[in-house]
């Protein structure tokens, strides 16, 4: 199989999508500098403040959310999504592209149909259990599908003969070695060398009730020789913290420097998001999860397998309590052996060669 010229890649919406694709495009750059890499986007999305900057060519394209359920909207659909995806074509024809990747969201369905018109390969990356409704779409016009874990297949007919690839992760990640950098991540915050951290992140959205319950728990954590380092999430409302604490607690709103907090870290406690079970698996990182409660329980099966395997443990949101985490940080922070073996646990279920392991089933696929 020849190097290939073009390729156009569609994700869009939340960071979920648009990061897997950065990592991938990445990947597809560092085997090939001479390919040409194209993402769809629409006005709105998350992706116009991550993809530009990255130094990847970003074509908007008119996109709208699919109706989940029989409305107005859905009436209108065909009608829109042909609009979109004719956009997505001109675009495809005018690269001349050679395939279609997508991560996801609605961005992806134009894309998908322009490439299913032109009879093009397209590959769709999925890392939830079910598929984003924009993905199950996309599954009807392709074979190819690629999955993040290997709990996805087992879990849903849609992706019962799916290729487990793993989740392309950024090289800043996928290349952590966090003992190695442990000493300049805590430089970096402000943490003191030579006591634990826990590190806490419940991404961008709700965490209000991780962000209050280790608040709630500052003291005694402080007290017990703890240091936090607390990313609150940029669009939540700041949660105090209490001052005069006897060791460092740390609070931002965002971080974009994800590797930093994890190599700073002896533990996290996180959602259970799939980008986040992908990167803290793969570093082997011991972790607390803590679903997102408001949804279809996608973040609790994202996390299980990584528990299952020693590599975490899980509480649900209703649960975390500042009593809860005082009862279970501390001991777990006095017990290195312990965290050394969720640790081993973590990275042997992860893995840090998924945005390689694409690239091979994506050359498979136009190959085909």
């Amino acid at each position: 199989m020849g190097p290939l010229r073009s390729v156009v890649l569609c994700g869009g919406g939340t960071g979920g999508h648009i990061y897997p694709l950065l990592a991938f495009a990445d990947c597809l750059r560092r085997h090939d500098p001479g390919v040409r890499i194209t993402c769809l986007g629409t006005p709105k999305g998350l992706e116009n403040e991550l993809i530009p900057p990255a130094g990847y060519d970003l074509r908007q394209i008119p996109a709208y959310q699919l109706p989940r359920s029989v409305n107005m909207g859905l009436v209108r659909t065909p009608d829109r999504m042909w609009k979109a995806a004719r956009a997505a074509g001109k675009v495809i024809d005018e690269v001349a592209a050679d395939v279609v990747v997508g991560f996801g969201g609605y961005v992806s369905v134009p894309g998908y149909l322009a490439a299913w018109r032109r009879e093009m390969p397209i590959v769709i990356h999925e890392v939830n259990v079910p598929p984003g409704v924009a993905n199950r779409l996309g599954m009807k016009f392709t074979k190819n599908i690629a999955v993040g874990f290997p709990h996805q297949p087992a879990q849903a007919e849609a992706l019962r003969d799916a290729r487990v690839v793993g989740v392309p992760l950024r090289r800043g990640i996928a290349g952590l070695d966090r003992f190695a950098m442990r000493a300049a991540a805590r430089a970096h915050f402000g943490l003191r060398p030579d006591l634990p951290v826990l590190f806490v992140a419940g991404g961008s959205q709700g965490a209000r009730s991780i962000n209050l319950a280790v608040s709630g728990a500052a003291k005694e954590l402080s007290r017990n020789g703890v240091q936090v380092l607390h990313v609150m999430g940029a669009r939540n409302e700041p949660v105090p913290v209490p001052t005069d604490l006897p060791v460092p607690y740390v609070a931002l709103p965002y971080l974009s420097e994800m590797e930093l907090g994890y190599a700073a870290a002896d533990l996290m406690l996180a959602r259970g998001g799939a980008m986040t079970c992908a990167e803290v698996a793969a570093i082997g990182l011991p972790t607390i999860y803590v679903p997102y409660p408001h949804s279809n329980q996608e973040q609790k099966r994202n996390a299980l397998p990584v528990v299952e395997a020693g590599g975490g443990l899980l509480v649900d949101d209703a649960e975390l309590t500042p009593d809860w985490l005082e009862r279970t940080v501390l001991p777990l922070l006095r017990d290195p052996q312990r965290l050394s073996a969720m640790s081993h646990a973590a990275a042997a279920y992860g893995r840090r060669d998924g945005d390689v392991a694409l690239l091979n089933f994506v050359y498979e696929a136009v190959a085909r």
